[in-house]
């Protein structure tokens, strides 16, 4: 019997490995002769750097980088033990834990540590970045990140901008003199599920702006930015990002990525199914685990435990897929009509505080896990 693990992490309790060695540790001595293949998941968002770098065996990097309020931070990213791949999540370096409810403002916030963490990359001597852009502190449209890379954006006197949206409307020339060269060879991959365009009333400051501290009189302050910060773009670098899909995810990131650098964007969780190597691993699979905090109708909607399912179904038809939550929600009968998730199982052991459920997180997951390893052991009699 072969059984694939391949869970997202339990938000605040477990990362996604420690869910999947949970996972192993209640199955194994109920099935001691499975084989068994554990590979950690992620979304693109929060946990990407670390499933995929434990999936694949590759290494860690720390670097001290410029955080949104433009102090220093160390941030964390990792090179794949499988390709010559960077995975960065853009948080670790410009993302919502470094500021706080008295400190954040996007009119300032700046991206500058992301682009920091995409040249540690290249000093590596990646080929390929994958880029989770999720948890930003920023509304700059990815301004700091292009500063950082070498680019200038420049006011009409020819000055360099000061960090932040709100300094976008001064924008009138981007000198590209400067830019780092190996920034044409090496592929991006914006792992991003957002499809919000740059501006309007969809767009990343009406949308995502009041998270990040910005008044009603900002967010009108910060669209027009954008919006003119869109136009100099197109008028120097002949690149149309205003209305594109996904351009406003991070504040505009998605869009200063596809300006300045070479960027495709991408679901998050078929990013992660790729390079993780689950399609290979999920062959000849007799029992797929997967599974994350929360499972509930809208995780058919690119969440990762019905993305395994998905990549499940389509290499092992044969396979029992089962997933694993701590909290099972609403209308949860719209993933089964889908037909690629078989059950479903709740794993807190009993009536729990929350406090208390966060801490016997991995205990309850194996316990869980045990519990279907006895089913599947009897049923397979």
């Amino acid at each position: 019997m072969k059984i694939v693990i391949a869970p997202d992490s339990f938000k605040g309790s477990l990362t996604a490995k420690e869910a999947a060695l949970a996972i192993k540790q209640g199955m194994q001595p109920i099935l001691p002769q499975a084989e068994y293949a554990v590979v950690p998941m992620a979304d693109g968002g929060e946990g990407t750097v670390s499933a995929l770098t434990a999936a694949t065996n590759g290494k860690f990097i720390q670097e001290e980088v410029t955080g949104p309020l433009g102090h220093k931070v160390t941030a964390t990213y990792g090179i794949l033990g499988t390709s010559n791949t960077a995975v960065i999540e853009m948080a670790a370096a410009s993302g919502m834990q470094y500021v706080t409810q008295q400190t954040h403002n996007p009119l300032i916030a700046t991206t500058y540590g992301t682009g920091e963490l995409i040249t540690s990359a290249l000093n590596h001597g990646v080929s390929q970045i994958i880029l989770g852009i999720g948890g930003s502190a920023t509304n700059d449209g990815g301004a700091g990140m292009a500063q950082a890379l070498g680019y200038q954006l420049l006011d009409d006197k020819g000055h360099e901008l000061a960090f932040g949206g709100g300094e976008l409307a001064k924008l009138a020339k981007i000198e590209t003199s400067n830019v780092d060269p190996r920034l044409k060879q090496v592929k991006i991959l914006i792992a991003s599920d957002v499809t919000n365009p740059l501006v309007g009333p969809d767009g990343a400051s009406y949308i995502f702006g009041p998270q990040k501290g910005a008044t009603a009189e900002m967010v009108v302050k910060l669209d027009h930015n954008l919006a003119h910060y869109a136009d100099v773009i197109r008028q120097e670098l002949k690149v149309d990002v205003k209305n594109l899909a996904g351009a406003g995810a991070a504040g505009g990131l998605g869009a200063g990525l596809i300006a300045f650098t070479n960027s495709t964007m991408a679901k998050g969780s078929d990013i992660v199914i790729r390079f993780s190597g689950l399609k290979e691993k999920l062959q000849q699979a007799d029992i797929v685990i997967t599974g994350e905090g929360g499972i509930d109708y809208q995780t058919q909607f690119g969440k990762t435990p019905y993305g395994v399912a998905l990549a499940a179904k389509e290499v092992a038809p044969d396979a029992l897929v089962l997933a694993l939550a701590g909290n099972i929600g609403q209308d949860v009968s719209a993933l089964y009509e889908k037909g690629v998730i078989d059950a479903i199982f709740a794993t807190p052991v009993g009536a729990e505080a929350l406090p208390e459920a966060i801490a016997n997180a991995a205990h309850d997951v194996a316990v869980t896990a045990e519990n279907v390893a006895r089913l599947i052991k009897n049923l397979s009699k």
